[in-house]
């Protein structure tokens, strides 16, 4: 018996469904079976062609009624009569692993393309991580330099002046102590 299953849903591409289905196929040995993905009125669909007996055929729509792959949402099973012919489900795992590798490659291609781009945003960031940095740095020597320079200033000032103060000090403390003893010596 020939039948075609349809799967629509929300979410029912990119989740896994036709390597779920295939599962199920091979769980019940069911020498004839192909899915792919397709789109029924603008909404993602899978559609499932079957041919075998009518009891693995009413087993299969049950599992695939109660069981869904994670992340997928579905909206609705139907069931069509089918008369072309349907491969051989060992083909039908080639043509899938086939499937799978190219997306595989594609997915891949486009990891790389996108680590490149990464690796051009981090560089540009850390130049101008680097920029700023370098600028904050000259500027903050240029800030410590000018206060180096003021309080230099400021300590060479206080230093002449204390030494002027000293300085005059000492020639008064001289000039004190000449004239006792001049005092001394003319008593």
């Amino acid at each position: 018996m020939k039948t075609k299953i349809i799967i629509t849903g929300g979410k029912v591409h990119e989740v896994g469904y036709r390597p779920f289905l295939l599962g199920i196929a091979e769980s019940l040995e069911l020498e004839r079976f192909f899915a792919d993905n397709t789109f029924e009125d603008g909404k993602e669909a899978v559609y499932v062609l079957l041919d075998c007996s009518e009891e693995k055929i009413k087993t299969f729509k049950e599992i695939v009624r109660s069981k869904l792959p994670e992340n997928a949402a579905v909206n609705q099973i139907l069931e069509e009569e089918y008369t072309g012919t349907v491969t051989k489900t060992e083909n039908y795992y080639r043509y899938l692993s086939a499937m799978q590798l190219s997306k595989i490659v594609t997915y891949g291609g486009k990891m790389l393309q996108k680590q490149d781009e990464t690796i051009v945003v981090i560089k540009e960031e850390s130049h101008k991580t680097r920029k700023t940095v370098r600028e904050k740095s000259h500027k903050t020597q240029d800030e410590l330099k000018a206060v180096i320079q003021e309080e230099s200033q400021k300590t060479r000032e206080t230093i002449g002046g204390e030494s002027r103060m000293t300085r005059d000090t000492l020639v008064e403390h001289l000039k004190n102590d000449i004239a006792e003893i001049k005092e001394k010596i003319a008593g």
